[in-house]
């Protein structure tokens, strides 16, 4: 028999005695119970993955040499789907992070690139207690390799399987923070789409994660979702009915099914045969149970409504009382931004990263830049486990965003849909106290109100657009793609003598033929029309500029709103 150190490690070895695993081997049966058997230690675990066909040559290279610090302490995985996930610590900082591990073929065969593309953008863009962190992201021809935050205590649902119904404290600490991280998301015009208790992870001190953004999408000023996706237990019945919706009502509901799974132990709506199980949801079918506190019976009834227009925002949300009980300081005020946190630099820990041997200058412009790369990464470790392990769990983080969170008090703005749906206030946003104690809603106008039919008003709009020689396109029964060019020669003093040549429109707009032969380029503004319903019963018209000089759009505006006779 061959000893040890002569045995060569590949698919081809047959010694039984030095093999670990072999697709061959009867004695391992590639389930969970059997990872006891796996060698650990980082260089043979490397070959022992390489051997299954598991790993490639690049990852065997990236675990012996410790790029990132990958000295291997944990594997787990799903490798039929083509996701292997290991749980490496960061050399440079000795914190663990996550690596998920995506072989590009079987994804692709899956059909799931899109859904992997669009949560890796998401999370990069993403800066939030509440929201997974995506460190940084390492391609290769064959597999993405994706390093995100370590989460140690496994999925919400889990964790009310285990204990059933919560106690309302417990639940509402859950709640706040969940609300927190779907603001977040929806104040960076972003829509979930899929929140439920699978989705939301629990860190070593029981703080949630919102994960899986592979079903979001990002939301657009007058543009609209259809697509039917989530889990139908957690689905709004708009989402299910096919209909149109703006994003945040859809997440608003959701939260209002996982509240009620929170404070009950079970779920709203549930039922084993699908038909059924719709029908309940489209009805708001649901009883609440007699142990439930009078806050939280008014709070879930609100959130849990079917008709989209009047059911509760965000805002609103943080206004109720039942939500206000026991609010940690460091959620009272929403974080900012994500360029206002790229500014924010924490001097201590910036030292820290330069004791390293990083190029102060070269990590300060990749913060600011947003660029992943060792210098940024080992920066947010150390950031993130800082203030994990600080009293108040992140209270030290929002306690220097606290006075600038007063002084940058945003107003919410009317919330509005297209006609027959409303589109929830992801813009309603309102700056939060200490106390905490809120400031009056003010509500500012949006675009052009009327109480006219809807009819009555797209009649006036097109006549008016007529009148400006301007050119539309139906994309809906409410909206309007539209084209207006403006010559500038000074042959026409009047904005409404302007010619229009219909054979430009949504065409080549490279140039325009003079008299003289000679070609220019015209001053062409492209701009939206949308009519949207708003919960006072009112009509709100609103001109979006896509494209254009924007003192030559507000020129056309002011002309459109002169030709306009029923607002």
């Amino acid at each position: 028999m061959a000893s040890r150190r002569n045995v060569r490690y590949s698919p081809l070895a047959t010694d039984d005695d030095d093999v670990y695993g072999s697709p061959n081997d009867p004695r391992f049966d590639y389930t969970p119970k059997s990872f006891d058997k796996i060698p650990w230690k980082s260089i043979v675990l490397a070959l022992f993955l390489l051997s299954l066909g598991s790993l490639l040559l690049f990852l065997s290279y990236f675990i012996c040499t410790g790029h990132m610090g990958g000295e291997l302490a944990q594997a787990y995985g799903l490798l039929a789907l083509g996701v292997l996930t290991f749980l490496p610590e960061h050399a440079l900082t000795g914190h663990k992070v996550a690596i998920k591990i995506l072989n590009r073929r079987k994804i692709k065969n899956m059909e799931m690139e899109e859904k992997v593309r669009r949560e890796i953008k998401i999370l990069r863009l993403f800066m939030h207690p509440h929201i997974i962190r995506l460190y940084e992201v390492i391609e290769t021809p064959s597999d993405i390799y994706v390093v995100m935050e370590y989460v140690k205590s496994g999925e919400l649902f889990d964790y009310i399987v285990e204990k059933g119904r919560l106690q309302e404290d417990e639940a509402r600490n859950f709640f706040q923070q969940i609300i927190s991280g779907v603001e977040y998301c929806h104040r960076n015009m972003v829509v979930h789409r899929d929140l439920k208790p699978e989705n939301l992870l629990l860190d070593s001190k029981c703080n949630v994660k919102i994960a899986d953004f592979g079903l979001s999408n990002i939301m657009r000023d007058g543009h609209f979702l259809k697509t039917s996706c989530g889990s139908p237990n957690y689905a709004a019945p708009e989402v299910i009915s096919g209909k149109l919706y703006a994003g945040p009502e859809v997440d608003v509901w959701s939260c209002g099914v996982i509240l009620y799974a929170l404070l009950c132990g079970t779920l709203p709506f549930d039922d084993e045969n699908i038909p059924n199980l719709f029908k309940k949801i489209k009805g708001g079918i649901y009883t609440l149970p007699s142990h439930l506190s009078p806050g939280a019976r008014d709070l879930i009834p609100r959130m849990l409504v079917v008709d989209p227009m009047k059911r509760m925002t965000i805002p609103e949300i943080r206004h109720h009382a039942w939500f206000q009980a026991h609010l940690p300081r460091y959620l009272a005020v929403p974080p900012p931004d994500t360029m206002q946190q790229a500014k924010k630099i924490d001097e201590e820990i910036l030292q820290e990263v330069v004791k390293m041997g990083f190029d102060r200058n070269h990590l300060v412009e990749s913060l600011r830049s947003r660029v992943q790369n060792e210098g940024t990464v080992a920066y947010y470790l150390l950031l993130d486990n800082r203030f994990r392990v600080s009293s108040g769990y992140l209270g030290a983080e929002f306690q220097e965003t606290v006075d600038c969170g007063f002084n940058r008090m945003q107003q919410s703005e009317t919330a509005a849909s297209p006609v027959g749906h409303r589109l929830p206030g992801y813009m309603e946003y309102q700056g939060m106290g200490f106390k905490p104690q809120f400031p009056v809603e003010r509500k500012w106008a949006l675009g052009l109100q009327s109480r006219a039919h809807p009819r009555e008003i797209m009649t006036e709009v097109l006549k008016a657009l007529q009148e400006l020689r301007v050119c539309w396109k139906k994309i809906g029964h409410y909206n309007m793609k539209c084209r207006w060019v403006f010559d500038n020669t000074g042959q026409n003093e009047g904005m409404m003598d302007n010619p229009v040549r219909g054979n430009h429109y949504f065409g080549d707009e490279s140039s325009i033929i003079e008299n003289d032969g000679a070609m220019k380029m015209p001053n062409v503004v492209k701009f939206e029309v949308q009519l949207f319903k708003t919960r006072e019963e009112k009509y709100l018209l609103d001109l979006q500029r896509v494209q254009g000089p924007q003192f030559l759009f507000l020129d056309l505006c002011a002309a459109f709103l002169a030709q306009l006779r029923v607002l």
